[in-house]
């Protein structure tokens, strides 16, 4: 049998792509840590994981000798991290500097802000060739930080395709309320949330008229749809006194705005208030960001997003401010909110801000976002449904909304306007 070449060998084992971690150690104190990709779990009972180091290596040696080791998973934005540990770059003097690094029970280092980290202990150490394989016990595990791992692929560095949505959902959340502040009358307001309605767009409900009447996208017949209602329509609630109210307006679900003027005691107090209210009265809750991708609100929303699903809230919106969001934003904010939502689902409410509202909306769809908030027309400075559907339409991302109802709707609102809508396609048919 012929022998097998080594670059060519190298060059086929490139091509198996694998995630990307750093194994770290510590011996008398001594932290140490190398870039690894032969990571491979063994046993989930016992729990097992291996781990192939090169012989020649002084991490080889130093795992060897501490009898412990910690496998940190790199997540798709921690490139420079995993190059400093393959000893790549500029050489400096302690890798782990720069990073939020804790100890865990074994005494090795772990990644506070990895993919995900197991703690081990040495429990077989079996010889492969120039390599070792040690085959850790794993004493300790977790997924800190749920977001797309990095890989590494042919010799470079990559990460997992983006996928589109199987579908997007479409909510009018500015529609009602800017029609409503700039004196149009209630006919008008109420014939067009009920062309959203019924083209399958769940609508914010206009604020109650000072007078107490009932006004709903039903128009006289809304008790008879109210179960149609309760599916398409929102009330914005800021009190839990507030909630009882937009049950009797048959609102589906109730929407609670959160701006940070509070502090987290009071905030945490109404939201678990209107929460409960709500849901005694079968109402879901959405809990509102505002300029939710400014810089400097990137903990604060994350926090509430948080604290929001612990308290069961169905949807947690996102809404652009007067800080632009950008694709690069969008995308960081989100990978870690949709895994602070847990169960709940991630809404996001973008701005048509120096052209780049589809562009962040197509980041969003990316990053597994599917509810999105608009407004008709794009009379609130919000992407407007219409864009939004046709964006999706050349994606080949379904959506229930009926995009022709929808531009009838466009043209109807433009009368009312009586100027141009600032949306791009509401002329454009698919």
């Amino acid at each position: 049998m012929h022998g097998v070449e080594i670059e060519e060998l190298r060059r086929v084992f490139a091509q198996w792509p694998s995630g990307v971690a750093v194994v770290t150690t510590v011996v008398d104190g001594a932290r140490h840590g190398m870039t690894a990709s032969s990571v491979t779990s063994v046993s989930l009972d016992p729990p097992l994981v291996s781990v192939c180091l090169g012989t020649a290596l002084h991490s080889h040696h130093m795992v060897r000798a501490g009898g412990v080791f910690a496998v940190n998973v790199l997540g798709r934005d921690q490139v420079l991290l995993g190059r400093r540990f393959a000893g790549m770059g500029r050489r400096v003097a302690d890798r782990f500097l720069g990073a939020d690094w804790v100890v865990a029970a074994t005494g090795a280092p772990v990644l506070a802000d990895c993919v995900a980290w197991l703690d081990c202990t040495i429990e077989h150490a079996y010889p492969g060739g120039d390599h070792t394989i040690f085959v850790g016990r794993i004493h300790a595990c977790a997924t800190p930080r749920p977001v797309p791992p990095l890989l590494y692929h042919s010799r470079d560095w990559g990460q997992l395709a983006d996928r589109l949505p199987e579908r997007i959902e479409l909510a009018d959340v500015g529609l009602a309320d800017r029609l409503a502040a700039s004196g149009t009358g209630e006919a008008d307001i109420t014939r067009l949330t009920r062309a959203l309605c019924e083209a399958g767009v769940r609508v914010r409900l206009a604020p109650h008229p000072p007078d107490g009447r009932r006004t709903t996208p039903g128009g006289p017949r809304a008790s008879d749809a109210a179960a149609r209602l309760r599916e398409t329509t929102s009330v914005l609630v800021d009190a839990p006194d507030q909630v009882a109210a937009a049950a009797r307006r048959d609102a589906g679900t109730v929407e609670v705005p959160f701006r940070g003027r509070e502090t987290p005691r009071e905030s945490d107090r109404t939201l678990a208030d209107i929460a409960d209210a709500a849901h005694t009265r079968g109402l879901a809750v959405a809990l509102r960001a505002a300029d939710a991708f400014a810089p400097s609100a990137r903990g604060a929303v994350l926090a509430h997003v948080a604290r929001a699903a612990s308290l069961g809230c169905e949807e947690v919106c996102l809404d652009e401010g007067r800080h632009p969001a950008s694709p690069v934003v969008v995308r960081l904010l989100l990978q870690e909110a949709l895994g602070a939502a847990g169960p709940a689902a991630v809404r996001v409410g973008l701005r048509e801000q120096h052209g780049l509202g589809l562009v962040n909306a197509l980041t969003a769809m990316k990053s597994g976002v599917r509810l999105f908030d608009t407004t008709l027309g794009g009379i609130d400075g919000r992407l407007s449904a219409e864009d939004l559907l046709y964006l999706a339409h050349r994606l080949d991302v379904p959506a229930p909304a009926d995009r022709p109802a929808l531009l009838e709707a466009a043209a109807d609102l433009e009368r009312v306007w009586g100027t141009e809508l600032p949306a791009r396609t509401y002329r454009t048919a698919c």
